[in-house]
């Protein structure tokens, strides 16, 4: 039987509290206040309605740029640049200092290739850095190919130099454009092209140009799948309900915004705490239940948990005005609202993932504000709640950039995952990129595909009013950590939530640094457990037991325990190998209540109306 579907607001369908409560801010409210409130309420038409069409004219002019400038504003680049250029037109020092490094490593260069000339393999004068792995083979040593790859870096450390230190660059629009120009440069590594790499020179001689044929017929398909919308070859492979997400449960509950599946128990006896899972909207939520040898949703299943997770509707146009309160409300709150009815008097363990986690946090803090005592405990995977130090992310991020992404969504009503993808795999763009490059195109070969990359290719969207709030508010002026994000016209602190906390880092994370997810321990007075993972975003939560080469650190602190900053908690922490989700679980069951009897599935579906096999029908919306 399918669920019935409770609206958002019966009164103002697709209306969030945040609407209201921002609609009614005081008209004394201080200026400075003001100007960080999201760009879109500032001044509405209603307001001004003589500059209304003037407005509506400067919107779909940036929408319309937006389509052809991958969602990045060009204004935002323009500022960064200007910036350093006449910080650096007013540095004769600096100028100077860099007119020396030119000639000394341009001597270096040229005694390197002397000695190479008479003594083939001999030591570099540079080396890559350690992530670098372009030129590690041996092929690359020898001439003329040491000669390019040995310039290429020598070039690349140069505008390193040149584009940081200069006095009165601001710290972001130096990280802009240190960024940018190694963007551009690494479009012309000597890797990239085929007369200039040997790996590729040697491979197309032995199979005579085959490589390329191939390689083109990649590009070709590749192209025309784009251009068609598909998803990317071997995603087929991995079918959501018949390949990834197959842990057999019942959805229980749905609204407009999000459906709670139930999963079915696989023993007599569970925990006590039922575990809920809280995901990212950016993403699907079977990142948690892909494969059944790496889902984690069967797994906590199999060690004795009740397991609910919020499988979050894919919105479109018609969602626009979804709030990130409506997220809390009718995502978080609602799940808590069923479990409750479902399992009386118990107390739940609440998880949040990425996104995910920063509104677990933000739901924890309103419900300990309100004396609401329903969260046994929180985990929190890769999730940020301070942004003072959010990571290279933040390279795409400032006011320019987030009027420009407003306008973009506007048009539209959503931001597609899309539009998002550029900068998440720039941030690797050797590895995502050009190295993939590489290999389907010069090399011929098609990389394989998994179920996580077929998850990742399973994009979602982000509603137009809820994002431009989140990266408003929590993410650029960091409301969230600085008390002042407010829930139902009241700010909410993270130093009022007294459940215990589990937070999760992972070391190669681009998205959510571990030392931005640390920072956590500074804001909240109660115990936290601090876990860092090896890997990255993904993959270091993806980390079944038996996962090979995985390592962990684990420290837990106290309430009444002083800050320890995250090096020397680095350097102290004990390190374990192996999959962290043991670790976890023991955490989950030293803190639990003991045992009990697991909902029935029938039962559940017989009292409510409600039974739609997992994973339910929102997952598969496109």
């Amino acid at each position: 039987m399918t669920p019935p579907v409770i609206p958002l607001n019966p009164d103002k369908p697709g209306k969030g509290l945040a609407r209201e409560k921002m609609a009614a801010k005081p008209a004394d409210m201080p200026p400075e206040r003001r100007q960080r409130l999201p760009l879109l309420d500032l001044a509405s038409d209603e307001d001004l309605p003589e500059s209304g069409s003037f407005t509506t004219l400067d919107r779909m002019a940036r929408a319309s740029l937006g389509r052809y400038s991958l969602g990045i504003s060009p204004a935002a680049l323009s500022l960064a640049f200007a910036d350093w250029g006449m910080h650096m037109a007013m540095s004769p020092g600096k100028q100077q200092l860099l007119l020396q490094k030119a000639l000394r490593k341009a001597t270096r260069y040229g005694l390197y290739l002397a000695r190479a000339a008479l003594e083939p393999g001999c030591a570099a004068c540079i080396q890559p850095l350690p992530q670098d792995r372009r030129f590690r083979g041996a092929a690359w040593q020898q001439p003329p190919f040491n000669a390019y790859y040995q310039a290429f870096l020598l070039y690349q450390q140069y505008w390193h130099n040149a584009t940081t230190g200069v006095r009165g660059v601001s710290k972001h629009h130096e990280d802009v454009v240190s960024f940018v120009m190694r963007q551009i440069l690494d479009i012309y590594a000597p890797s990239n092209f085929l007369s200039t790499n040997p790996e590729l020179l040697k491979r197309t001689l032995e199979e005579g140009g085959q490589n390329l044929w191939r390689g083109w017929q990649l590009y070709v398909e590749d192209w025309q799948r784009a251009i068609a919308g598909k998803p990317p070859v071997g995603a087929e492979e991995y079918q959501v309900g018949r390949d990834v997400a197959v842990t057999p449960g019942k959805v229980v509950f749905r609204n407009n915004l999000m459906e709670l599946i139930l999963y079915a128990p696989t023993s007599d006896q569970v925990q006590r705490e039922p575990i809920l899972i809280v995901p990212a909207w950016i993403m699907k939520y079977y990142i948690l239940d892909l494969s059944p040898e790496n889902s984690m949703i069967r797994w906590l299943v199999s060690q004795g948990h009740t397991v609910y997770t919020i499988s979050w509707r894919n919105p479109k146009a018609d969602d626009r005005d979804l709030s990130l309160d409506d997220y809390r409300r009718l995502g978080v709150m609602a799940a808590l609202d069923v479990i409750g009815d479902i399992q009386p008097g118990a107390k739940v363990n609440a998880v949040g993932y990425c996104l995910g986690g920063t509104l677990l946090a933000i739901a924890a803090a309103a419900m300990a504000r309100q004396k609401d005592d329903r969260l046994h405990s929180i985990t929190l995977f890769a999730a940020q709640t301070d942004f003072e130090e959010s990571g290279e992310l933040s390279l795409f991020i400032d006011r320019s950039e987030v009027s420009f992404l407003e306008d973009i969504m506007w048009e539209q009503g959503y931001l597609d995952a899309h539009q998002m993808a550029g900068a998440f795999q720039l941030l690797r763009s050797n590895d995502l990129i050009w190295s993939r490059m590489q290999k389907q195109y010069l090399a011929g070969e098609r990389e394989s595909m998994s179920d996580l990359m077929a998850w990742n290719a399973d994009t979602t969207r982000l509603p137009y009013r809820m994002h431009a709030e989140y990266l408003e508010r929590i993410f650029l002026e960091n409301d969230l950590a600085e008390g002042r994000f407010e829930i139902e016209g009241r700010p909410v602190a993270l130093s009022d939530i007294r459940a215990p906390i589990f937070a999760v880092g992972t070391e190669s994370d681009h998205v959510a640094p571990w030392r931005s997810v640390y920072r956590l321990n500074i804001f909240t007075d109660c115990d936290v457990t601090f876990l860092l993972t090896n890997g990255g975003h993904n993959a270091g939560i993806v980390s079944e037991p038996g996962h090979k080469r995985r390592r962990y650190r684990i420290h837990n602190r106290m309430a009444d325990d002083p800050f320890i900053d995250p090096d020397l908690w680095y350097r102290t922490a004990r390190v374990e190998e192996g999959s962290w989700w043991p670790a976890w679980d023991a955490w989950l069951k030293d803190r639990s209540q003991g045992k009990t009897t697991p909902p029935s599935l029938d039962k559940i579906g017989a009292d409510r109306g409600v039974m739609l096999d997992a994973p339910g029908s929102y997952v598969l919306e496109r």
